[in-house]
Parts: structure tokens; C-alpha cells; sequence
């Protein structure tokens, strides 16, 4: 997928020196990585992966510390899938609608992205919502669902674990 241009820099460069961070070449690789990944949930290590090969001289900390920043502004997600690591998603989209939530077998593992909502779903989210803020005076931004269950894999026998 690469970066997604639009006008002078990447997408996220107003976003990140507008919360008063300089863009940085570590902060930029790793931002690329999740970009380049977004069909993905990577962790830490697997982003350092990504990046060290081209940038040898960006460690793991760095990787740590700009997940942090990236998540604290809220342009990246830090999921918990139950499995001890914690993965990461860009929150933000690249100009596509990329609302989802997420299934996660607790046998395999696997995590599934779910997007195809159908209309009782979102009349629910968008019902509890509104009653959530109502109810206590709470200005909702944004949500994450995860189900946590048993893939069809798993339920007929086709993965051990």
C-alpha cells in the first residue's frame, strides 16, 4: 500500500505535529509499517522487524516510545487479544472507512476484522451510544468491540492447539 500522500507529507504529519511532536525518522517508520500493515495487527516486535531492516539504527525503545505517542494522540490503537501482547491498528483512516470490530478465537487465536454491520447492529451501537452519553454525560468519540469465541476452524476440528 505504501504512504498515502496528500499534499506535502503523509496523511498523519498534521495530525502529530499539531499534538506538538516532531515527525522523526523513527516515528515515520513505524508509522509506515502500520500503514503498509493495515490488514494486519501487528505487535511491537513485529514492527521492529519492519522497520530495523531499512532504519538499523531504530531500536525496539524507540518502537515502544513511538507506540506510545501514536496511541496517546490517538492515531493508533493498542489491542488486547487476550494472548499476552499486546497488537496495534492505525485508528485513523487514510480516507476509507475503516470502522470494524474484532473476533478472537481464544483457541487459535486468530482474529477476525468484522465490518459488514447490518442495520440492527448499527441501530443498537448507535441506541447504546446515545443512551451511554445520556446517561452519564459522556461525549462518545469512538468505540471498540471484540467477541471472544471459537472460529469455525477450531469448532470443526481443523486446528489443534
Amino acid at each position: 500500500m505504501g504512504r498515502v500522500n496528500c499534499g506535502e507529507g503523509t496523511w498523519w504529519h498534521g495530525k502529530f505535529r499539531g499534538c506538538g511532536y516532531r515527525i522523526t525518522e523513527g516515528r515515520e517508520a513505524v508509522l509506515d509499517a502500520l500503514t503498509e500493515s493495515s490488514d494486519k495487527h501487528l505487535s511491537a516486535e513485529d514492527i521492529y522487524i519492519r522497520v530495523h531492516g531499512a532504519h538499523p539504527g531504530i531500536g525496539l525503545t524507540t518502537v515502544y516510545r513511538t507506540l506510545d505517542i501514536l496511541v496517546d494522540i490517538g492515531l493508533v490503537y493498542k489491542l488486547d487479544f487476550g494472548d499476552g501482547r499486546a497488537r496495534y491498528e492505525l485508528a485513523i483512516s487514510t480516507g476509507q472507512e475503516n470502522h470494524h470490530h474484532h473476533l478472537v478465537c481464544t483457541n487459535c487465536k486468530k482474529v477476525i476484522d468484522y465490518d459488514d454491520f447490518i442495520d440492527d447492529e448499527v441501530e443498537l451501537l448507535q441506541r447504546t451510544e446515545k443512551g451511554l452519553s445520556d446517561k452519564y454525560n459522556f461525549n462518545i468519540k469512538n468505540h471498540l468491540i471484540q467477541f471472544y469465541g471459537i472460529c469455525s476452524d477450531c469448532k470443526n476440528g481443523l486446528v489443534s492447539v
